[in-house]
């Protein structure tokens, strides 16, 4: 009759038997970056909590309930909100989308252009450029606006549509953003078959580069339109006549008059709501054409 051995593994030295083996002090040490991660997250998420449920309350419920108790009145601060001076609000949000919208496009269409030319060609004074735009990304929009205004006072464009949307065309970041992808996403092997077929540099850039150049430039329309529907200097200091405000100067002034009429806070608060939906429906839109560019990823001719 035979028996069976049962091999045993020696515990490891410096260890007591029996115990749970593995590096505990590591998986300490990564749930740090975890524990950072949500407390970054809380810290972000919790004033969006308040607008959202705050946006609820009527003015009464906004400060006499508890902060994260919901109210009874979004309803009604929406009828209010659309009905302050014949739906003024709305003329806002349209002014809003009329400044990011054609601003993020034209500053798009000049990045391509110019992200294209200084990735692709090679000419005197290309690295200067490059790097006076590189000081225009760590330049404060702050320094330029007052210029901005003097140049257009005396072009007698102020308080215009175009006194917002000239200075937004040129944006260093976005050409800064373009240059980057052009000179990663097209190959300069493309670029020189193109022309020994005989197509025009126009076509070339047209039909060759900017299909590869797609994901890199929605990145750059995303950017900028957030960029302009939250600008609020430039129009704050180019503009007077209030239908003509953006969204971000005019709940400014709804704020202002809610120092003396504590009612408009709460027209406020769910303009403040509804102002970010369109941002949240443009993000949710372009990150999957975003996706999709991004794993097709071919030569579209």
């Amino acid at each position: 009759m035979s028996s069976l051995a049962v091999r045993r593994t020696a515990p490891a030295a410096g260890t007591t038997p029996g115990t749970a083996q593995g590096p505990p002090l590591r998986r300490r040490v990564a749930l740090v970056p975890t524990a950072a991660l949500l407390l970054g997250a809380l810290y972000c998420l919790l004033p969006v909590a308040w607008v959202v449920i705050a946006a609820t309350k009527s003015g009464r419920e906004l400060f006499s309930t508890f902060t994260f108790l919901p109210g009874t009145g979004f309803s009604d601060n929406v009828r209010d909100l659309s009905a302050y001076r014949d739906g003024l609000y709305w003329r806002w949000m349209a002014n809003s989308a009329l400044y990011a919208g054609l601003g993020a496009l034209l500053s798009t269409a000049v990045s391509a252009l110019s992200g294209y030319a200084l990735a692709v060609y090679r000419f005197r004074g290309r690295e200067t450029v490059f790097n006076v735009l590189l000081a225009g990304v760590l330049m404060p929009p702050v320094i330029l606006a007052v210029p901005q205004y003097l140049l257009l006072a005396k072009a007698d464009m102020t308080d215009t549509y175009l006194s917002v949307l000239l200075p937004l065309i040129l944006s260093p970041y976005g050409v800064y953003l373009a240059r980057i992808y052009a000179a990663a996403a097209v190959p300069s092997d493309v670029v020189e078959a193109g022309r020994m077929d005989g197509a025009s540099e126009w076509r070339i850039f047209s039909r060759i580069a900017l299909p590869m150049m797609v994901p890199g430039l929605v990145t750059v329309f995303l950017f900028q339109f957030v960029a302009v529907w939250n600008n609020f200097l430039l129009p704050f200091i180019m503009l007077g006549d209030d239908e003509k405000f953006p969204i971000t100067l005019g709940l400014f002034t709804l704020l202002q008059q809610g120092s003396n009429t504590p009612a408009l806070y709460t027209l406020v608060i769910t303009g403040a709501l509804l102002a970010v939906v369109p941002l949240i429906a443009l993000f949710l839109v372009i990150q999957r054409f975003w996706s999709l560019d991004l794993l097709s990823g071919a030569v579209k001719s």
